[in-house]
């Protein structure tokens, strides 16, 4: 899947500010590729783009429409559906991160199968994959793993990307949700993809490469999650990395939306998916831990890194409020 940059960002008419935070995450790690915004009403949340009419924006080279909120039941609102085909019409291609799929719309799907518009429905993936080998890969991996799903995986890779490539160390993020896809143009919503073919997914996502020098992989779920920790596993084995990252957020008491599901600890975290994640890199290692600091104030949030740095003999930090510079200090050496 890969979506043509740049970008004019649709918001529709919502007015939550949570609602638009896949359009928030795009302008925040890609803002060379945002063009500017398109709101069907005053009060709709905006991302201080510049305002833009569809013709503007073809006329200044937007490529792709991307619907950048989500609403409950993914469902896209009758009233979208003029804008979406009157840009599918001038030769705008459309990514949506929603669950309904954008080919569900007749008109659209009409206009894709004329070749006028190209659709991309980042929550699902159609085309075929390869089960995984296992066979050992050129290139250096990072992946993101978590103590739960929600707890910083997404951020924690891009932030270690930008700031590998601000050292001049060459580092592509690699999008496995649909977030991540449309913030970098690519990727596989891995959570879409037939159990047997995750790993086959995340090697085709990071295939043989000597063109840079990390892969930074994008995590998803967790090992210890009831729900998800299937795509966990399927993604270390995949991703066959090199060096892992554990993301956790303070204070969580249980697993997300399952009260009855203990939480597990950061140790039995690292061994776990060290474990795992063996069966196709015997030499991997943790490099770092990030956490979501958020309940804690900052001195709070500094000393428990500290404190658990020295426990755990790994660096530690919130990439949010402190940067990750401990850890890609641990890849460049």
């Amino acid at each position: 899947m890969r979506i043509s940059q740049p970008y004019l960002l649709f918001l529709g008419d919502v007015t939550d500010p949570l609602s638009a935070k896949t359009a928030r995450g795009i302008v925040q790690w890609r803002p060379e590729a945002c063009l500017g915004q398109l709101r069907l009403t005053a009060d709709t949340v905006s991302l201080g783009l510049s305002e833009m009419t569809l013709q503007q924006a073809k006329q200044q080279g937007a490529k792709t429409l991307v619907i950048g909120t989500a609403n409950a039941g993914g469902v896209i609102p009758r009233n979208w559906l003029d804008t979406l085909i009157s840009a599918a019409n001038m030769g705008f291609d459309i990514a949506s991160g929603m669950h309904q799929r954008l080919s569900e719309i007749p008109e659209l799907t009409e206009l894709a199968n004329l070749g006028i518009t190209h659709l991309f429905d980042v929550r699902h993936y159609n085309e075929r994959l390869c089960v995984g080998t296992g066979k050992k890969r050129q290139g250096m991996r990072l992946l993101t793993v978590g103590t739960d799903c929600s707890v910083g995986k997404m951020f924690s890779a891009l932030a270690i990307e930008q700031s590998l490539n601000s050292r001049g160390i060459n580092a592509r993020f690699k999008a496995t949700g649909q977030t991540g896809i449309l913030i970098d143009g690519q990727g596989i919503s891995v959570d879409a993809v037939v159990a047997d073919f995750i790993s086959g997914a995340v090697e085709q996502i990071s295939p043989d490469f000597d063109t840079h020098q990390w892969d930074i992989i994008e995590g998803q779920g967790s090992l210890f999650n009831p729900s998800f920790a299937g795509v966990s596993l399927g993604l270390l084995h995949g991703a066959q990395p090199d060096a892992l990252v554990l993301c956790h957020e303070v204070g969580r008491q249980h697993i997300r939306n399952l009260p009855h599901a203990q939480l597990p600890t950061l140790e039995q975290t690292i061994q776990a998916n060290l474990l795992a994640a063996r069966v196709t890199n015997a030499n991997v290692q943790f490099v770092g831990i990030c956490l979501n600091t958020s309940s804690l104030i900052e001195s709070e949030a500094k000393q428990l890194c500290v404190k658990w740095g020295k426990e755990l003999g790994l660096p530690v930090t919130d990439p949010v409020r402190f940067g990750v510079e401990t850890i890609t200090d641990k890849l460049t050496v």
